[in-house]
Order: C-alpha cells, then structure tokens, then sequence
C-alpha cells in the first residue's frame, strides 16, 4: 500500500527526514512512532501529499506523491495532528462540504456523512456549530473527515490528542474495527494505545528510522524483555553476585532493602534475550538456603523498548 524509497525531506539545508525507507502492507495497522521533532509528521505529510519530498521515491498504492497527487488523496484519509476546521460551519454541513471536497458522488454523500456520524459519536453535536464544541468533540469530527470519502488508507497524526481515557477507549476501539478493511498508519505518543492496536511498529529517531518489527519483537530488545523480581532474607552483595554469575543472567542489581528488616532485600534480575530465568535462580536460592518470600516476573513495555532504542 505505502512504499517508501530513500526519502528525504530538507527545510532550509536542515534535513528532517534522511534517507529512509520502508512498506506498510494493506490491512495493516502499522505504528509510527518517534520523540518530538523526529521527522514522524514530516514523513506523514509527505505520504498525504501534503509536503513534495526532497528525494527519493514514495508511492501510495502504486501512485507517485508528486506526479499522482490527486490520485494519492482519493486513496488516503489524513487528520493532521491540529485538525483544520471551519469553526463556523455546523457539524453535519462541514461533513457533507469535505465528503463533495473530496469527490463522493452525490448520491452517497448522505450515506457516508451518517456512516462516519454514527462511527465517531457525532449524531448528539450534529447540528451545533464546530467553534463551540469541546476539544474532543472537535477532534473526533476531525477523525470523521478523515473517512467521509471511504478511502483505502488512513494516516492518522496523534488521533487521540484531547480525549478524555472513555473517548480514548473508544477511538481504539474504532481504530481496531476501521483496521478490518483499511490499512492504517498511526501516530500516538500513548504507546500503550500502540501495543494494543499496531500490527507493526516503527520507530524513527532524528530523522532517522532506527527500527521495525512488532511489539512484541521490540520489547525484547530491553533486557531479555523483562525481569525476575525477588524479596529475599540474605545479604544483598553476595545475592547480586551468585545470581550475576549465572550465565543465563545479563544483570541484577539491588532495588531496596526492607526498612522495617534490613535482614530483607529486593533484587531484580535481567534475563538475557530467550532466556527463562525462573527454575535456575529458584534453584540457587535453596541451594544457597535463603528465606524466599516473593519471586515475580515483569514484563517489559513498549514504553521502555522505544526509550532503550531511541537512546543515545
């Protein structure tokens, strides 16, 4: 569906977008993710056609962005991070205005506006004027014109931005069924919303895409993609030292001692990458006879695994 080649995007000699090169396939739900300024709307902007690019080749169901731009937004629907409204303009009028705007043929305009009503939770505010709706409210008419045309792709730039945690549920909730016949890039810095509903993640740093795969790949990039925790009666030092002596063990390190008895400590220890650390620190314990009072494993998130890649 997208096929990015090399593309790089420059603004005054400062290259926001250098070189970069991926696919997102149809039916997916891909997320793109990146710190502030990393070049994510850029690259976003670009795949709507928004911005020309520099260089490179960028293709959007087989259409160039710059010799096919027409083509291009036929087939994409994008909300931009700050969705431009007409803040005086009704809700169900500006719908209908952006589903002609966008070349819906008449006789389906209604059937579309009512669609996307229905799928955003506009029918309530229908008839109230955009300018005097609350910030959610305005960002999910934003998200109905992104879809008024029907469009095989949506690019969607921060689409939970100003929603409150229900309206959040129920945009992923929308997100996950619109999936089911749409090919959808996403970008969000709720990178729980991400584990949720993304196939496939992205991650670009510094115009610069530093890695691809699925969460679940990517958060095993942290550490063996988790942790034993253990609250034991023995001396901290010479726990962290039998257990970092394993050899499936790729650190342990101390996260308090108990102040109500210092005879008691906390240690996590870090798996490396494929490696179940369960059997072979339980059996260390009762070889070394330690009261052994809790022993829990963690899971690492996506959260970590895009601060581990992003890092320096």
């Amino acid at each position: 569906m997208i096929k990015v080649k090399n593309l790089t995007k420059s603004y005054s000699g400062f290259r926001a977008v250098q070189d970069i090169s991926f696919e997102v396939n149809r039916g997916e739900i891909v997320g793109f993710l990146g710190p502030n300024g990393a070049g994510k709307t850029t690259t976003m902007r670009v795949l709507a056609a928004y911005l020309p690019p520099t260089d490179g080749d960028v293709r959007v169901a087989g259409f160039d962005v710059v010799k096919d731009t027409l083509q291009v937004r036929r087939r994409i629907g994008y909300m931009p991070e700050n969705v431009p409204l007409y803040h005086d303009m009704r809700v169900d009028e500006f719908l209908r205005f952006r589903a002609r705007l966008k070349g819906t043929a008449s006789r389906k305009i209604r059937e579309r506006v009512e669609t996307v009503k229905g799928l955003c939770d506009l029918k309530e505010v229908e008839r109230k004027i955009i300018g005097t709706l609350s910030k959610g409210y305005r960002q999910r008419v934003g998200l109905a014109d992104a879809m008024v045309h029907d469009p095989e792709m949506l690019i969607l730039d921060e689409p939970t931005i100003g929603l409150d945690p229900k309206q959040i549920i129920a945009v992923r909730e929308l997100i996950k069924s619109l999936g089911e016949h749409h090919t959808i890039l996403l970008s969000t810095h709720i990178l729980s919303e991400v584990e949720m509903i993304c196939n496939r993640v992205i991650i670009i740093n510094r115009g610069r895409i530093e890695a691809s795969d699925s969460p679940d790949n990517l958060k095993k990039v942290v550490r063996g993609g988790g942790a034993l925790l253990l609250e034991l009666r023995a001396a901290a030092a010479t726990v962290i030292e039998k257990f970092e002596a394993l050899t499936d063990v790729d650190d342990a390190e101390l996260v308090k001692v108990q102040p109500d008895d210092p005879a008691w400590c906390r240690i996590q220890v870090f798996a490396k990458p494929g490696c179940d650390l369960r059997d072979t620190i339980f059996a260390v314990v009762r070889k070394e006879g330690w009261d052994l009072r809790e022993m829990s494993r963690t899971r690492a998130t996506l959260e970590e695994a895009f601060v581990e890649i992003i890092q320096d």
